[in-house]
């Protein structure tokens, strides 16, 4: 396992719609977890480390010390309900920016585990965010895209 470097905007690379998987990945996930605890953050998309693949990891509660890795290959988004919320969300690939996202406050998303078994969940909550942000790094979509042209303008210039 390795800790690896984290892509940052304005690569773009970040900003790719990612492959679907079709081999084993089991290595590729245990660097990403490494990575993402190192980071220390609670997901990490394949594109971050610039894999432009359908995976991502997650661990919403580890930082609680309750430790739950979850890895999605070719996660798909099946449902997300009509409710929302908009709260702060940082981004590994955007270092100091937090920007306010509005996202469904559950989701139903079905991918395949390392083992090659199909998983369907509802996520909820904190997991649901998560899971929703991550999910948009694989279709090139950072929380910056989500904000209005003059909170991207002052996030952005933040970055540079």
């Amino acid at each position: 396992m390795a800790v690896l470097p984290i892509l940052r905007w304005p690569d773009s690379r970040l900003t790719t719609v990612c492959a679907e998987i079709s081999t084993d990945v089991s290595g590729l996930a245990a660097d990403m977890l490494e990575t993402m605890y190192a980071a220390p953050g609670r997901g990490l998309a394949a594109p971050q480390i610039g894999v432009l693949q359908r995976i991502f990891v997650m661990d919403c509660t580890w930082k609680e010390g309750n430790f739950a890795p979850r890895v999605l290959i070719n996660p798909e988004l099946l449902w997300r309900s009509a409710e929302t919320a908009t709260g702060p969300e940082g981004c590994l690939s955007l270092p100091g920016i937090t920007s306010q996202v509005s996202r469904a406050t559950s989701i139903r998303m079905r991918w395949t585990d390392l083992n090659g078994a199909i998983c369907e969940e509802t996520f909820t909550g904190f997991a649901a965010i998560c899971a929703q942000h991550e999910f948009d790094h694989l279709n090139g979509i950072l929380t910056l895209d989500h904000l209005d042209p003059a909170a991207r303008a002052l996030a952005e210039s933040a970055m540079i």
